[in-house]
């Protein structure tokens, strides 16, 4: 009787101990691609900041060509 009793702590024991090192490589992993996703949508964030920027910037761009188109027209 002793014997099944101590069978079945010591494979409790292993078992939480293997649950344990497996829960713990899934959350380094878990906090890994949370990393990665955070430094992505700080780089999307950055793309989207400067897009109305650049959008603006081309505006002037096509009114100065423009501008330049109609010069040459007249001259």
């Amino acid at each position: 009787m002793w014997e099944s009793v101590l069978a079945a702590l010591v494979t409790g024991v292993l078992t939480l101990v293997g649950v344990l090192l497996s829960n713990s490589r899934a959350q380094a992993v878990t906090e890994t691609r949370l990393e990665e996703l955070t430094r992505e949508v700080r780089e999307h964030n950055g793309f989207a900041r400067r897009m109305p920027v650049v959008e603006e910037q081309i505006k002037v761009m096509n009114h100065r060509i423009q501008d330049l188109e109609n010069e040459r027209r007249n001259v």
